[in-house]
């Protein structure tokens, strides 16, 4: 019985990736503001009911991956030693989350472009941030020595600085390393802040 959980929940998530990376291929080829649940279905090889297994609309199929990499930046975050600091904690839960053999994540490039020129993918990402956004705040008052209102501000800032960060990579050089350039943002915000 655990090997076929094992397997299902393998298939579920290669399903999940493969809707996901077809919305990101289409809306690329024809824009997002033509792209379509059916399109997307088709392209992954599911029904439109498949599709609503996974994602609710066109807009959370294109962020899937970027929401996969917040979470994961909450779980380095958590698994960070108790003795550092807050701030230090989530700068190394960057350095641990982006290794620097690993190339530039083109997807991450991809989805930013989109978001930016797409009102409606904009405000979707923004409500999958302030979702983000506490569930960080929760991890850094479970860490302890901050209030949730401090907690909170300090996520916020986090997020900020990897927004600002990634805007700064998609308008640049995307041969620049993001993770520098969050490491500089983060830097930026904690002079300013500091």
């Amino acid at each position: 019985m655990e090997s076929t959980v094992g397997l299902r929940e393998r298939k579920k998530a290669a399903t999940r990736e493969a809707v996901h990376k077809a919305a990101l291929n289409l809306a690329v080829e024809h824009g997002f503001e033509h792209l379509t649940v059916e399109a997307i279905a088709d392209a992954a090889g599911i029904s439109r009911r498949t599709f609503s297994n996974y994602f609710t609309a066109k807009e959370d199929a294109v962020l899937w991956g970027e929401e996969q990499h917040i979470k994961a930046l909450v779980l380095a975050f958590r698994a960070r030693p108790p003795h550092e600091g807050p701030w230090q904690a989530l700068a190394g839960a960057v350095l641990d989350r982006f290794p620097t053999e690993e190339p530039p994540d083109r997807e991450t490039a991809i989805r930013s472009r989109l978001a930016l020129r797409h009102p409606t993918l904009l405000a979707r990402q923004l409500a999958n941030h302030a979702v983000l956004e506490t569930d960080l705040r929760e991890a850094i008052t479970d860490r302890g020595g901050l209030t949730p209102l401090e907690a909170g501000c300090l996520g916020a800032a986090f997020l900020a600085s990897i927004r600002l960060a990634m805007q700064r990579w998609v308008a640049g050089d995307e041969a620049d390393d993001p993770r520098e350039l969050i490491m500089e943002t983060m830097g930026a915000m904690a002079g300013v802040f500091g």
